[in-house]
């Protein structure tokens, strides 16, 4: 027998068997596209499961689970300590975290605009680690890499710039369906296009991920814990996705409505979180289904490079989040505090969700402060987008955009026989509703049929 116990946030999937029919699990693969992430323990099959967060798992010699008990549950207990206590806390144990995970290694850190890398970025400057940190922008986007070569330079941070170029996608489909192996949709894991620069690099990565949903308002303020069923369906579900998981539904003929069934297991789940507050219980509820299943995958790609450490996922992280009273964690106080406290230099440089303000000045990000900026933005994308020059936003617009892209899409959905998984015709709606109707919406069904399409191919190249 094996024993496994998961963390809090576990960083991969672990598999186990149980006892049921080796068959395809339609239903769960319906909420798949619909949110681009298996729900609970689901996976493509019926008789494979993913081992739940915070438990302990006995596996028999032959991989079966025979018996699961948590070993922590999200709760919310907070103290009667000030903010600056809180701060404090946070400080030393966030720099505890971060020094316990680079011990004896160089770092690669990930700079985005935002504050989570941000947060490292100082904890690590503070440490005196040597660091090589990176940022990526979209070719035709936002200069995301300019915010990061700022904070890189007053780390004294080695600063390499990455452009994700339109089409990186097509000749990588088949490495990072063995990567992830299909459990994400396809146009998502950008650090896919320069996996091959990530190789060339030394050290361990420290990756940000999460701490934007730990280190801010669960919910909106005001929010009653009976509107949280609609919340959380209203976040996690992509455009364009309910109407694919219904096609997909209607196509297999599976008892009853998509929306009812998936209504159904999500309020069951939530259910099971006992906790009163709604904006604590939203949190938890997005760290137990949201986290492993949707931002662990991608952590693959990374992973093929080098190892990894996240320290937001650490379990004394999540531990200490569950004391914090959430007038701390609302709005990114602590973040926010932490760095103008130590790093005010960082402090200053430009918050890329509130450009072009900055972590003093953000709070003028409001009508009218911020119209000269948003009008002028506004005015530069139009004038590229006369010049034939789109303002890149979003990655799907590098893989499904333009003639050579469009031709490996085709490619990809109708040069092989789907049929009985998918279906010809449902490929063909949702591809011409992308082209013809609105490219927006129906950009993450195209995107989840490519992954489906792909899962189904390496599945028949195993067989």
């Amino acid at each position: 027998m094996t024993t496994i116990k998961t963390p809090i946030i576990p960083s991969h999937q672990q598999f186990a068997e149980v006892h049921a029919s080796h068959e395809l699990d339609k239903k769960a693969i319906c909420i798949f596209a619909a949110t681009g992430f298996f729900l609970d323990s689901d996976t493509y099959w019926k008789n494979k499961k993913v081992l739940p967060t915070a438990s302990d798992n006995i596996l028999d010699d032959n991989g079966f689970l025979i018996v699961s008990k948590p070993w922590f549950q999200w709760h919310y207990s907070p103290r009667d300590i000030s903010f600056e206590a809180a701060l404090e806390e946070f400080t030393a144990l966030f720099e505890q975290i971060i020094s316990e995970q680079h011990t004896d290694s160089n770092v690669i850190l990930p700079l985005s605009g935002g504050l989570d890398s941000r947060t490292q970025a100082v904890a690590l400057a503070k440490l005196k680690k040597p660091v090589t940190a990176y940022s990526y922008s979209f070719k035709g986007g936002f200069s995301e890499s300019g915010i990061g070569k700022r904070i890189a330079k007053a780390c004294g941070f080695d600063f390499k710039e990455f452009i994700i170029k339109p089409g990186y996608l097509w000749p990588k489909l088949e490495a990072l369906a063995s990567i992830n192996q299909c459990y994400s949709d396809f146009t998502h894991p950008r650090q896919m296009a320069v996996l091959e620069e990530f190789k060339k690099m030394e050290g361990l990565f420290s990756l940000g991920h999460w701490g934007d949903v730990l280190f801010d308002r669960g919910a909106p303020e005001g929010t009653r814990e009976e509107d949280l069923l609609d919340i959380i369906i209203k976040k996690i579900v992509k455009k364009g996705g309910m109407e694919l998981a219904t096609a997909l539904w209607q196509e297999w003929e599976l008892e009853g409505d998509f929306e009812s069934y998936f209504r159904e297991r999500i309020a069951s789940l939530l259910n099971k979180i006992k906790i009163a507050n709604p904006s604590a219980k939203l949190r938890a509820f997005k760290s137990l289904y949201w986290a492993p299943r949707w931002t662990s995958v991608n952590l693959s790609v990374f992973e093929a490079a080098h190892p990894i450490n996240l320290p937001y996922y650490d379990d004394r992280m999540c531990k200490f989040i569950c004391t914090v009273p959430e007038e701390y964690l609302a709005d990114r106080k602590l973040q926010i505090a932490y760095i103008k406290q130590q790093n005010p230099a960082l402090a200053k440089i430009t918050w890329q969700d509130h450009r072009p303000y900055n972590l003093y000045t953000f709070e003028r990000n409001k009508s009218p402060h911020n119209l000269p900026y948003r009008i002028g933005n506004k005015l530069k994308r139009e004038v590229r987008g006369k010049l034939g020059k789109p303002y890149i936003q979003r990655n799907w617009e590098l893989q499904f955009l333009g003639m050579e892209n469009d031709e490996k899409l085709q490619e990809r959905l109708f040069g092989q026989n789907l049929h009985p998984f998918l279906s010809k015709p449902l490929i063909a709606r949702f591809y011409n509703n992308f082209k013809a109707v609105d490219a927006v919406k129906y950009s993450h069904p195209l995107s989840m049929l490519l992954t489906l399409a792909m899962w189904n191919d390496c599945l028949r190249r195993e067989n």
